[in-house]
């Protein structure tokens, strides 16, 4: 599921992208009110993603307040960021500090480009899903 705000703010060639591959990977996309960005649900997993394409130095209290408020409601949430400068990933490392994030609470997951991040997103929900599996069979 797609955040349908999160949508409208995204360029059509990404949003896209995000429709083929999700497709070549046998996932379904619906564009529905949510709070966080994506939700995938795998293998009867929920998997919550924040996928924050934009990095504004200016911003950043809006990013880590939404972080806050999800992951008391989703147990596997996940801050995907593009940071593809060496000044916006200098400016996550203080504002993580200075916000005090709780390490690995949401996890936080810096990438180069919006396409690796998306790929990123898929192949953590995936691995989620098939971990929830593996553990239900046991």
């Amino acid at each position: 599921m797609m955040n349908t705000i999160w949508r409208d703010q995204q360029h059509p060639s990404f949003i896209n992208f995000i429709s083929s591959f999700l497709a070549a990977n046998s996932f379904r996309l619906n564009f529905v009110p949510i709070a966080p960005d994506f939700i995938f649900n795998c293998g009867g997993l929920s998997v919550a993603f924040i996928f924050v394409t934009k990095w504004d130095c200016g911003n950043v209290e809006t990013i880590f307040s939404r972080a806050k408020k999800l992951k008391a409601q989703f147990a596997h949430l996940y801050v995907t960021l593009n940071l593809p400068t060496r000044d916006q990933n200098d400016s996550f490392l203080c504002s993580y500090f200075k916000y005090e994030m709780q390490l690995g609470r949401p996890t936080f997951v810096p990438v180069q480009d919006i396409e690796m991040g998306f790929e990123k997103i898929v192949k953590i929900a995936h691995s989620c899903g098939a971990n929830s599996k593996r553990l239900k069979q046991n």
